[in-house]
């Protein structure tokens, strides 16, 4: 990870210019240790964090007590900081094709602040040899699923089986879509249940005069985020997906951001 230095003070510096001193605080930060502790935690030799651990303590970010290290709370504060930072430009650059040259406008700014939770995320992407990877991926989670939420740009052909099924299961289905998607996609729904889930509240669909620019599938346990290029096409080829409590938690605040915008 490359920082410019005069965003960050000097002492901030010392910390990250080093991958030994930021695993040892990522170790401290856990619980104070001994040295032999963090040897064996990080396979690091024994020179090399006896010689850190002394530097840090000269700086006063960590204090030695009994041959126990425990890092200081201002330390703390920084290198807490920092590992926030970090997550940040790794989503960045970890999902580097995913957010290149994609409208990402209907992010507000407090969830693109927040962009660290997806940090456990996984980009799935069609290849050659399996264009399909993407769809199939969400289906099996839909297939899973009892309850669903989802801004949808575009109806497949198993999406409406699917969301039936969710339906006949006494599941819970909350949709954004224009009209026409509505459309097509209520014609292949069975009209009985259809109708008992609109009255029942299992069926929740917000209709908009115009398509939005993102994608968004929330299941019991996933998240799936899926963006349009600069053109205006939406990208079939790569989604963000995560299992990840944090990540499930900024989808539906996108979702309740997005739905109190344009209903």
């Amino acid at each position: 990870m490359i920082i410019n230095e005069k965003y960050i003070k000097s002492d901030m510096m010392f910390l990250v210019k080093s991958e030994i001193r930021l695993r040892i605080l990522t170790e401290l930060n856990a619980r104070p240790q001994t040295i032999k502790e963090i040897v064996d935690k990080t396979k690091m030799a024994y020179s090399s964090v006896s010689n850190n651990l002394n530097k840090l303590e000269n700086k006063n970010y960590v204090v030695k007590e009994n041959r126990i290290y425990t890092i200081t709370p201002m330390t703390k504060l920084y290198f807490n900081q920092l590992m926030d930072f970090k997550k940040s430009i790794d989503v960045i650059e970890n999902f580097d094709s995913f957010w290149y040259k994609h409208n990402i406008s209907h992010i507000n700014n407090e969830l693109i602040e927040n962009i660290t939770e997806l940090y456990k995320s996984k980009l799935i992407e069609t290849s050659p040899i399996d264009i399909y990877k993407t769809h199939n991926n969400i289906k099996k989670q839909l297939e899973s699923s009892h309850n669903i939420k989802g801004i949808v740009p575009y109806i497949h052909p198993d999406y409406p089986l699917l969301i039936e099924n969710i339906l006949k299961n006494n599941g819970k289905v909350e949709l954004i879509m224009e009209k026409d998607i509505y459309l097509g996609l209520i014609s292949q729904i069975n009209s009985d249940l259809k109708n008992r889930s609109v009255r029942n509240g299992s069926l929740n669909v917000h209709i908009l005069k115009n398509n939005l620019d993102i994608y968004l599938l929330i299941c019991d346990n996933s998240m799936n985020l899926g963006l349009f290029k600069n053109d205006g096409s939406y990208d079939q080829n790569r989604i963000l997906n995560s299992d990840n409590p944090d990540s499930l938690k900024w989808a539906n605040t996108l979702f309740e951001n997005i739905k109190s915008r344009v209903i």
